[in-house]
């Protein structure tokens, strides 16, 4: 976070009047010292600005292009500890291939139960997608709540504020699609 913000020229009190966070939750961020939950980390990036895909992308240098990733190879955008409080079970969002160079990006989530995007609504540009593989998913989405079971799925503009939260006492997966890559 420190050598993005510095290749902005922004202070960390710049960074932080811009974010809505203070200077020393940027610190303690940049020192690895805290983790920010999704939201938070999304809310940073949009103060940048920078989508969490450009900011976890990884720069392929292959110059034949790559059209297959092993799992080992998925970009994780989700912050370290991401999801409820302390010592809650960390949400997993891993990128297929480098979103910055196509027009979709598709994640493959895990969400442990307890976990969730965090208590702010995320909102961002594009459309979003996803289908439940396993476990259930709490899905808000603006003013609507559905929970979602192994099969079910969802589609909605992505500037609609929305969060995901697990309520299930097992690991949910949900396979997702953005579009443009703005997450």
């Amino acid at each position: 976070m420190r050598a993005v913000r510095e290749s902005r020229g922004m202070s960390q009190r710049d960074l932080a009047g811009r974010a809505g966070l203070t200077s020393s939750a940027i610190s303690l961020i940049e020192q690895n010292k805290s983790s920010p939950s999704v939201a938070s980390l999304k809310r940073l990036l949009d103060a940048i600005p920078m989508n969490l895909s450009e900011f976890f992308s990884v720069v392929e240098q292959d110059v034949v292009p790559k059209y297959f990733y092993a799992p080992d190879e998925y970009i994780e955008l989700s912050p370290q500890d991401a999801g409820m409080g302390d010592g809650a079970a960390r949400v997993s969002l891993r990128q297929l291939g480098d979103a910055s160079r196509h027009a979709l990006q598709v994640l493959h989530e895990s969400y442990p139960p307890g976990a969730d995007t965090g208590p702010e609504l995320l909102s961002h540009d594009g459309e979003e997608a996803g289908i439940v593989v396993s476990g259930v998913i709490e899905v808000t989405v603006a003013d609507q709540v559905r929970v979602l079971n192994p099969g079910d799925g969802y589609l909605f503009n992505s500037q609609l504020p929305h969060r995901f939260r697990n309520i299930g006492d097992v690991p949910c997966v949900v396979i997702s699609a953005c579009t443009p890559p703005t997450f």
